[in-house]
């Protein structure tokens, strides 16, 4: 069966025509090489949505309640609490949770009240306290959680997830980044296809303005045909001098699906049709401005869900003039309060309405940063925060057959360090794989002369986790 490239090398109408009148046949699409055909085994879910907590909400005071830490307050943690994986010196004292905890639903998870709306759906929740980083800075733990590396130039786990599966919805992009005009510490190359093929870096979607730049047609259809056949002559000129047919493929595919969008992306993005209550639920109707753009990101990345999309990222806003949304080194009480106010109702209406839609089942609803935070502080005072912290910090899973309203591993008791069963984010990844029906050791590209993956020689499937 001939490709792309040689349809374009060897017929004169080129791609103008193939867009406009979707001349390619399902047939000719699956010859494709640009990604494998399927799943390794039968998967568990079909979508993942990220809620992505960027810089680092603070895990002793949200999920790992520490009561040790309110009976030591003000005390120095010594030589033995200090950690190349922490922000520490041996002078800074112990910071007790500013939080009430309580145990929730009839599992008794632990949840402080910091996140009411996530308690009420606490049994959903699979909460995992053992997580390990590799250094305590933004940039660097930001691109390990995307892409599996510190260094950047990898493909995030959403290209990866598009790579493997494709979307099941050809009218719109199967890798979507909800962003609230904030771009995290690490920058685009969080949500990059690296070397994969450029289909499966994230589409952008924005909360505040226009959805997606040039989205709405400024020509005719006519005009349109004009220009994409002027684009197909030089399709043509390229193909004829390069033996590498993927990025050609890559850049048909790309060109083909923003034809489409344009009447796709408007249609998901309104929620005009949604009921009020719906509307409530999530916050859309807040009287604060960034609660309302992230409850608008949520609610959209449930329309995504439904419409086939394979992975969504949800970004937070940039609350206050600092570093990343949720890095209080100081005023954390007010400052998480504010990103709690701003997110915690969207995720758990999310949670909630995939639910009683019967897509919660389907769908993996990761809710993590990119690190915790210390819990201890310089000096206690009224405006104290706390620092990096990756030596033992919290993330949880809801859906897709992750178990709900449990626990996995322990911190010590303060806190400060892994106890028991740690977990890597390449853990993480294999797991989220293994859930979608992929083989994170079987999942891979050729790049560089050798078979390259998302976990490298990292990963375990953490078992314990699945129902």
């Amino acid at each position: 069966m001939s490709s792309r490239r040689d349809f374009l090398k060897y017929t004169s109408n080129g791609f103008g025509m193939l867009a406009l009148a979707s001349m390619l046949s399902e047939e000719t699409a699956a010859a494709r090489k640009d990604r494998p055909a399927g799943p390794h085994h039968p998967p568990r879910a079909k979508n993942v949505i990220f809620c992505f907590m960027d810089g680092g909400p603070s895990h002793v005071d949200s999920f790992d309640y520490k009561p040790e830490l309110a009976r030591q307050q003000g005390k120095a943690i010594g030589e033995e609490g200090v950690s190349k994986l922490s922000q520490s010196t041996p002078g800074r004292v112990w910071f007790g949770s500013p939080w009430k905890f309580q145990q929730r639903g009839e599992s008794g998870l632990w949840v402080s009240d910091l996140f009411p709306h996530l308690a009420e759906i606490a049994d959903d929740l699979c909460v995992v306290h053992s997580m390990r980083g590799i250094q305590p800075l933004h940039g660097q733990q930001a691109l390990l959680l995307h892409t599996g590396r510190v260094t950047g130039g990898a493909p995030s786990l959403g290209s990866w997830i598009s790579y493997g599966l494709g979307t099941e919805n050809r009218d719109l992009p199967s890798y979507v980044l909800l962003n609230n005009d904030w771009i995290p510490n690490g920058g685009y190359e969080n949500f990059s296809s690296a070397f994969l093929p450029a289909s499966h870096a994230a589409t952008l979607l924005r909360a505040k303005g226009a959805t997606v730049d040039n989205i709405d047609p400024a020509d005719t259809l006519a005009i349109q045909r004009r220009k994409l056949r002027l684009l197909a002559s030089q399709d043509q000129a390229f193909a004829r001098q390069t033996s590498d047919s993927g990025a050609i493929e890559s850049a048909i595919r790309n060109y083909e699906t923003a034809f489409r969008m344009q009447a796709s992306i408007p249609e998901v993005a309104s929620v005009k049709d949604e009921p009020e209550e719906v509307l409530k639920m999530y916050g859309v109707d807040s009287d604060h401005e960034l609660k309302r753009y992230y409850s608008l990101q949520c609610l959209r990345a449930r329309r995504l869900v439904e419409r086939g999309v394979r992975f969504i990222e949800i970004t937070c806003p940039l609350t206050h003039s600092n570093n990343s949304p949720w890095d209080q080194h100081g005023n954390i009480k007010k400052y998480h309060e504010e990103n709690s106010l701003i997110t915690g109702q969207a995720v758990a209406a999310l949670i909630t309405d995939l639910k009683r839609r019967g897509l919660l089942d389907d769908t993996i609803v990761i809710w993590a940063g990119e690190m915790g935070r210390t819990p201890h502080t310089p000096k206690i005072t009224d405006s104290c925060g706390r620092d990096h912290h990756v030596n033992g910090y919290t993330l949880f899973m809801a859906g897709g057959g992750f178990r709900g309203g449990m626990t996995y591993g322990q911190t010590d008791p303060f806190g400060n360090s892994v106890a028991e069963n740690p977990v890597a984010i390449h853990d993480i990844h294999a797991t989220v794989l293994h859930q979608m029906g992929l083989d994170h050791e079987k999942l891979v590209f050729r790049f560089g002369g050798r078979d390259v993956s998302l976990t490298d020689v990292h990963g375990r499937v953490i078992q314990e986790l699945l129902s």
